[in-house]
C-alpha cells in the first residue's frame, strides 16, 4: 500500500476526526479511503448512465451532476465566509427542508 501525505486546515482535520469517532472508522485513512471509493463508484455510475443515455438526457445528467457536486462541495466546505455571515455548510444538524430538492434540477 502506498502512502500519501495531505495537509488540511485545522477545521477539516477536526471534521475528519469527528467522523472517524462518530462513524466507527478505525483511522482517518480508513475514512478517506471510503470517501475515495464512493467517489469512484459515483463516477462509474455516471459513466454508465451517460453511455446509455440519449443526447438530451446525457446533457441533463452532466449538468445535474455538476450542479449537485458544486452544491455539496459548497455546503460541506463552504465558500469563503465573510465576518458575521451565517455558516450554511451541511452538518449533522442540517434539516432536510434546508437542502435543495433534486427535482428542482429537472428541466
Amino acid at each position: 500500500m502506498s502512502t500519501m501525505i495531505i495537509s488540511l486546515p485545522e477545521s477539516l482535520k477536526a471534521f475528519v476526526d469527528d467522523q472517524v469517532n462518530e462513524r466507527g472508522y478505525g483511522t482517518s485513512s480508513e475514512y478517506v479511503r471510503e470517501l475515495i471509493r464512493r467517489d469512484q463508484e459515483r463516477l462509474q455510475l455516471r459513466d454508465l448512465l451517460l453511455t446509455g443515455a440519449s443526447p438530451n438526457l446525457r446533457q441533463w445528467l452532466m449538468k445535474a451532476t455538476s450542479m449537485v457536486c458544486e452544491s455539496v462541495s459548497t455546503r460541506l466546505l463552504g465558500p469563503a465566509q465573510k465576518p458575521g455571515s451565517e455558516d450554511k455548510r451541511i452538518n449533522r444538524h442540517t434539516q432536510p427542508h434546508q437542502l435543495r430538492p433534486i427535482n428542482s434540477l429537472l428541466p
